[in-house]
C-alpha cells in the first residue's frame, strides 16, 4: 500500500529524530521569510517618500496596515514596540493556515507547532506584567477582588495558552481532515467524482482562506490584548 510522507527522518547510529512535514513547512517559510524581508527593507530604504508607492514598497505598507489594524487598539502606545514581533508571526501564521490550498500540510495543524507560539505569548505577558509594576504588584493583581480568589485567576491564567493552541489546533485541523475525506470519497467514486470539482473551490474558500484569516486575527487579537493590559498605560 503506498504511504504518503509526513515527516523526514533521520538516523545515526542509536540516534532517531524524525521532523514531521509541518515544521519542515515552517522552516522553509523561515527563510523564505528572512529573504523576503531583508530584500523589502532595502527596497524600502531606497524609495523616494515624495512619490506614491509601487511593487514590494506598497505591499509592505498594506502588510504594516493590516498588523495594526490587528494589534493597535490593543497595544496602544506600545504598538511600534511590539510591531516587529507581532507582525511577522501574523504574516507567517496567514500564509502557514493558507498553504494548504498549495497540498502542504498547515504548520498550524500541529498542535506543538500552536503551543509553543501560545507559551511564549504567554510568557512574554508575565514577564512583562512583572518587569512593569513587579513581582509583587503583579501576585496582588492576581489576588484581586479577594485573595481567596487568587488560585482561580492563576488558572485562568495558565487557560489563555491553552484555550488559543487548541482553539487554533482544532480548526486548522478539522479543515484538513474534513478536505481531506472529501477528496477521498471523490476519488473513491470515479469517475463521477470529478463533479465534485465544482463544489472543492467554495470548500476551500471556507476552510483555508476564510477560517484561515479569522483564526490568525483571533489568536492575536488576544494575545495583543492581554499583553497591552500588561504594558500599556491606562486609558484616560
Amino acid at each position: 500500500m503506498e504511504q504518503q510522507v509526513s515527516a523526514l527522518e533521520i538516523t545515526f547510529g542509536s540516534f532517531h529524530l524524525e521532523i514531521q512535514q509541518s515544521i519542515l513547512v515552517w522552516l522553509v517559510l523561515c527563510v523564505i521569510f528572512a529573504v523576503f524581508f531583508i530584500w523589502a527593507g532595502k527596497k524600502i530604504d531606497k524609495a523616494d517618500p515624495s512619490k506614491a508607492s509601487t511593487g514590494v514598497v506598497y505591499v509592505c505598507e498594506e502588510i504594516l496596515n493590516l498588523v495594526l489594524y490587528v494589534i493597535k487598539g490593543n497595544l496602544r502606545e506600545k504598538t511600534k514596540r511590539y510591531l516587529p514581533f507581532f507582525g511577522t508571526l501574523i504574516l507567517m501564521m496567514l500564509v502557514s493556515n493558507l498553504i494548504g490550498l498549495v497540498g502542504l500540510q498547515n504548520p498550524t495543524s500541529n498542535v506543538s507547532f500552536n503551543a509553543t507560539l501560545a507559551v511564549t505569548i504567554f510568557f512574554m505577558i508575565q514577564i512583562n506584567g512583572i518587569k512593569r509594576a513587579g513581582l509583587k504588584a503583579r501576585i496582588k493583581s492576581l489576588s484581586e477582588p479577594m485573595a481567596i480568589l487568587l488560585p482561580m485567576n492563576i488558572v485562568g491564567e495558565i487557560a489563555l495558552p491553552l484555550s488559543m493552541t487548541m482553539r487554533l489546533f482544532g480548526n486548522i485541523l478539522a479543515g484538513c481532515i474534513i478536505t481531506m475525506l472529501i477528496y477521498t470519497l471523490m476519488k473513491s467514486v470515479m469517475p463521477w467524482g470529478v463533479l465534485g470539482f465544482i463544489f472543492t473551490p467554495f470548500l476551500h474558500a471556507f476552510l483555508d482562506i476564510f477560517t484561515g484569516v479569522i483564526q490568525t486575527y483571533i489568536f492575536f487579537t488576544l494575545g495583543s490584548f492581554f499583553l497591552g493590559q500588561q504594558v500599556s498605560e491606562e486609558e484616560a
